[in-house]
């Protein structure tokens, strides 16, 4: 009698999801694609680093529903995430990336925001930024640039502090600054995120167009 073959594991559909949003994200920049082939040559691979994914959106809540039903729960202890002109929700799953899903303030104290026209050139079906968890921030510049990666503006962040980040220069894409990737120096267990440093990011990133 022959023996049942084994069943398949069952696939993790979440996972399935959120690599696709990564995997597109990576086939359409430069910086990523570079970070994810060395990662490869070390065995390692893109998803294991991933600090957080960040969308971008005219309705947070309502981009958020995708997630809420698969297992994703707000982040009531960080809140919502005030900037100049600009909010954000944090999502969190543990096993996952957090996903960071921002958009502009309606009226007038969004104006001058750069979401509602990204969101209106890409959709908020696409990751703007990735990022990336590093041990060392200045060290990954170092070799990302020697790769040919350029990055936008300072590290946002002092030494030794809960939080230090930087974007790469965006790609640009119909004209526009589409996506970076950010590197994402942690201590001290620190997982949250840091308005004053996520608005001087968001800004770095400025284009005239």
């Amino acid at each position: 009698m022959k023996p049942h073959p084994a069943p398949a594991p069952k696939k993790d559909a979440l996972e399935a999801l959120l690599l696709r949003y990564v995997e597109d994200f990576i086939s359409q920049n430069h910086a990523a694609k570079i970070m994810a082939g060395g990662l490869q040559v070390a065995g390692v691979g893109f998803w294991p680093v991933a600090d957080h994914l960040t969308f971008r959106t005219l309705d947070v809540d309502k981009r958020a529903e995708e997630f809420l039903k698969q297992g994703f729960v707000y982040d009531e202890k960080i809140g919502v995430l005030e900037y100049n002109n600009w909010f954000a929700k944090v999502y969190r799953k543990p096993g996952y990336p957090a996903l960071f899903i921002d958009q502009a303030f309606a009226g007038a104290r969004g104006k001058g925001s750069l979401i509602p026209d990204w969101v209106k050139a890409f959709g908020d079906k696409t990751l703007h930024h990735v990022a990336v968890r590093v041990e060392d921030i200045e060290k990954s510049i170092f070799f990302l640039e020697k790769q040919g990666v350029k990055f936008a503006g300072e590290i946002v962040g002092d030494r030794g502090t809960d939080l230090r980040q930087i974007f790469t220069d965006p790609e640009m894409k119909k004209g526009r600054a589409f996506s970076v990737i950010e590197l994402t120096e942690r201590h001290h267990g620190f997982t949250g995120f840091s308005p004053p440093q996520a608005n001087r990011l968001m800004e770095s990133t400025r284009t005239s167009y």
